[in-house]
């Protein structure tokens, strides 16, 4: 937790205004993130969109594997620099995809809140903690933040008011928003041309179609070491992926694959649907248990392997590293 303050104004306000523009309002369909007309896939490993002549595939340039360096604006305060890129991105009027981008970023890492005062001195006193919010045409919106810069023109669009932050991991500040008396979250609100409203019903979405734990999302999205890999392959051994899927001219489903101009074929595998419809490509996350998994690794010897999340932060693991999940095939 750090304290913002300025001399010289002795009032603060919970309550913040949404700066001199209108919010970024999405247009999301969040019907885009549903799955449940196909709780159970049979999976038939199968290239769409590849060219049956054998023509050479084309190979989609793809983000930075990692997350990019830590970084701290205001000292004391991490920069959430995943949530920031994609808020950066947005256009003017943003598509369903731009949208679906922020939020499938907003489920990693940290987001900061604002409150009245010195929240420190309010714990200890056992006073209450107002959080800031923007009201806008009737409705409530909790502010939160991505990093110390949007804290900082959050803090001069109000003229210096004395503001505590608070930093939780953002899972939990988007329950919370979806708990309590909010019609959703403001980001970055004093931040022109990077910031948005998530309405309630896209986070609440967001949320309940995750994994409960995020453990894929964290391991991606945090520092990695040489145990990474190994980790993130005995996640894919016990927890629930998407795949994308599509159909061709003649009505059959085929996976996405990610395929390179030396002839590996690693199927993309997902954390969660809006990472299949970040991509605004079109395809259908659809939900795959491990063992479903295993079976379509271990009954196509030509997948050299698999990627995960290449929408990024990715990585990609070798059929060796896999054969934990493979073995659920057995069982």
């Amino acid at each position: 937790m750090a304290l913002f303050s300025r001399r010289g104004r002795s009032d603060s306000t919970d309550e913040a205004a949404a700066s001199a523009a209108e919010p970024v309002a999405p247009a999301a369909d969040i019907d885009d993130l549903a799955t449940e007309d196909v709780p159970q896939v049979g999976i038939s490993v199968s290239t769409f969109g590849a060219d049956p002549a054998g023509a050479s595939p084309v190979v989609a340039a793809r983000p930075p594997a990692t997350a990019p360096a830590p970084r701290e604006i205001v000292p004391g305060l991490v920069d959430n620099a995943l949530l920031q890129a994609a808020l950066s991105a947005l256009s003017a009027q943003p598509q369903n995809t731009e949208i679906m981008n922020v939020m499938r970023q907003a489920l990693q890492g940290q987001l900061f809140l604002r409150a009245q005062g010195d929240v420190q001195a309010l714990i200890a006193a056992g006073q209450q903690i107002n959080l800031a919010i923007a009201s806008l045409e009737g409705k409530r919106f909790l502010l939160a933040f991505s990093g110390g810069a949007a804290l900082q023109a959050s803090v001069d669009s109000e003229g210096g008011a004395a503001t505590s932050v608070i930093g939780q991991p953002a899972v939990e500040v988007l329950r919370n928003a979806v708990s309590g008396a909010y019609d959703g979250v403001y980001l970055d609100h004093a931040t022109a041309g990077a910031r948005v409203i998530l309405p309630k019903e896209l986070i609440a979405r967001a949320v309940e179609e995750s994994e409960p734990t995020f453990e894929i999302k964290t391991l991606l999205s945090g520092p990695r070491d040489e145990s990474t890999a190994a980790r993130v392959a005995d996640a894919l051994s016990r927890l629930p992926v998407w795949v994308a899927g599509n159909s061709d001219a003649e009505g059959r489903m085929g996976l996405a694959e990610a395929r390179t101009p030396d002839g590996q074929r690693r199927m993309e595998v997902f954390s969660h649907p809006l990472e299949v419809v970040a991509l605004g490509r079109g395809d259908s996350p659809l939900p795959v248990q491990p063992e479903q998994l295993g079976r379509a690794l271990a009954s196509e010897p030509g997948l050299t392997g698999v990627v995960v999340d290449p929408g990024g932060p990715w990585i990609e693991l070798d059929r060796d590293a896999l054969a934990g999940v493979m073995a659920l095939a057995e069982s």
